[in-house]
């Protein structure tokens, strides 16, 4: 079931790094730039099997010092960043965390399409300003999501990525 999970993921790594290749100087996503992580994540239920699947492949001992990290986190800032400014589970991080920083192109509050990125990025000329086929398509990616966690045996409601983190605790 993860399979369909997992090529998506692939497809979104592969289209971040076209655009990093293309808009390298426009980009400041690099590893300790913790601007995204401020926040409190939900996810779907097919990534946190993801999560779940990932995680099993750790030791219990880093299964508990995921566990506990997620329990002790601030409100203000996601549950999976360290104190040094990184994603503790990287590998297995979400889709939006995967696509958090490009150009996106999705809706407004009057359904109008805009482009945005993270502010630290395309500060020159804008997200906007970025090749048309750097641009990810925010409403085809959660359409392409939602379907893919909707055929997952435990599919449900969104889940907060502190909770998965700390049902991990072996």
């Amino acid at each position: 079931m993860l399979t369909r999970y997992h090529a998506l993921t692939a497809r979104i790594d592969a289209f971040f790094a076209r655009v990093a290749a293309r808009h390298a100087s426009d980009l400041r996503c690099a590893a300790g730039c913790d601007a995204c992580c401020h926040q409190r994540l939900t996810i779907t239920s097919v990534e946190a099997a993801a999560i779940g699947a990932w995680a099993a492949t750790l030791s219990s001992t880093e299964r508990a010092t995921l566990a506990t990290a997620a329990t002790d986190s601030s409100p203000s800032r996601c549950s999976a960043l360290d104190d040094a400014g990184r994603c503790r589970i990287y590998e297995a991080r979400p889709i939006v965390c995967r696509s958090h920083g490009i150009p996106i192109r999705l809706k407004d509050a009057r359904s109008l399409p805009v482009v945005t990125s993270c502010h630290l990025n395309f500060t020159a000329h804008g997200p906007a300003a970025a090749d048309p086929d750097c641009m990810l398509d925010q409403e085809l990616v959660s359409t392409m999501l939602a379907l893919i966690d909707r055929e997952h045996p435990d599919a449900g409601p969104r889940v907060e990525l502190a909770t998965v983190l700390a049902s991990l605790a072996p």
